[in-house]
């Protein structure tokens, strides 16, 4: 099938007409007054980052398997970099950070990409857990051993692990699913994302109860609800381009965006505790790539075993 005209190709073009009319209408805002200041700012910075990061998977869609997984693979590079600039690292660490950067993340997509889902899976949460905290306690270093070689740990599932999941999505053969796994990528993306942009906008919009105000100040539980129901509706609306009956694609749509949320607050978490804003700087008006992937990094691994489970 002609990728242009792909089922995925479609769900960009539908993204590209939503950020065009989301373009005109915050540049109708901040023209009225109505939004003015830091947030005019803040809205047409997001603006322009969401086009450009929306273009750029656009253009990684259309060249295949292999450049999605190199994608990511950089992602999760980028990802990695941001977490271990707040960690607790030494000297006698950086032994483990170069395993964990130029061995560990290259195997992983590697497994992944040539289709070997048994390493693939037990790589880092079993090999890499077990053979890492070796090569950090033979430099004899004992202070802050713990933490330091767990943080490592933290920084490979979260970073690499988890993100792996969504190029793994693509070796996926689902019996009597008539389009490519390629949709059903573009299909979680798009949900949780938007379910993302949603509770933002409906906790600006009805925001009243804070939900985790020591964690993240700007979460309310409107927001949360009224983003997680609507990105559920989309995915029912895009159910006939998935291997889902239309209550199946509302199910696995409110499954994956509650765990995107719960990624999101846990990532939080341990911007809070570093004490940082943001993961890095990256993308203008998002911070960095962590600050991208925080939901998907909790969601990938749901879907993934959502469809493993259900539908092979």
């Amino acid at each position: 099938m002609d990728r242009f005209h792909s089922p995925s190709a479609f769900f960009f073009y539908g993204l590209f007409a939503f950020l065009l009319l989301a373009s005109l209408v915050a540049r109708l805002l901040i023209r009225s007054g109505r939004v003015r200041g830091e947030m005019a700012g803040n809205l047409a910075d997001r603006i322009r980052a969401w086009w450009v990061m929306i273009g750029v998977l656009a253009l990684i869609f259309t060249l295949g398997a292999g450049a999605i997984t190199l994608f990511f693979a950089l992602c999760s590079m980028a990802a990695l970099r941001e977490f271990a600039t707040i960690t607790h690292t030494r000297r006698d660490d950086h032994d483990g950070l170069a395993i964990a950067f130029y061995v560990v993340l290259p195997l992983q997509y590697l497994l992944v990409y040539f289709e070997v889902p048994v390493f693939a899976a037990l790589l880092i949460p079993v090999y890499c857990f077990l053979l890492l905290p070796v090569v950090t306690v033979l430099k004899g270093e004992v202070q802050g051993f713990l933490t330091r070689v767990s943080e490592t740990q933290w920084a490979l599932m979260v970073c690499v692990y988890c993100v792996s999941h969504i190029p793994a999505i693509l070796t996926l053969d689902i019996p009597g699913y008539r389009y490519s796994a390629f949709t059903l990528v573009a299909w979680l993306i798009l949900v949780v994302q938007a379910s993302d942009v949603l509770q933002y906008v409906w906790g600006k919009a009805l925001g009243r109860h804070l939900l985790a105000p020591r964690v993240s100040p700007s979460k309310t539980v409107e927001g949360l609800v009224g983003g997680v129901l609507s990105a559920s509706a989309l995915g029912v609306a895009l159910a006939p381009f998935t291997p889902f009956a239309w209550w199946q694609a509302g199910l696995v749509a409110l499954t994956v965006t509650t765990f995107g949320f719960l990624g999101g607050l846990i990532m939080s978490a341990i911007k809070r505790d570093r004490g940082v804003k943001d993961w890095g700087t990256l993308v203008q008006g998002h911070g960095g790539i962590l600050d991208r992937l925080d939901s998907l990094v909790f969601s990938a691994p749901v879907f993934l075993h959502i469809l493993a489970w259900g539908w092979l």
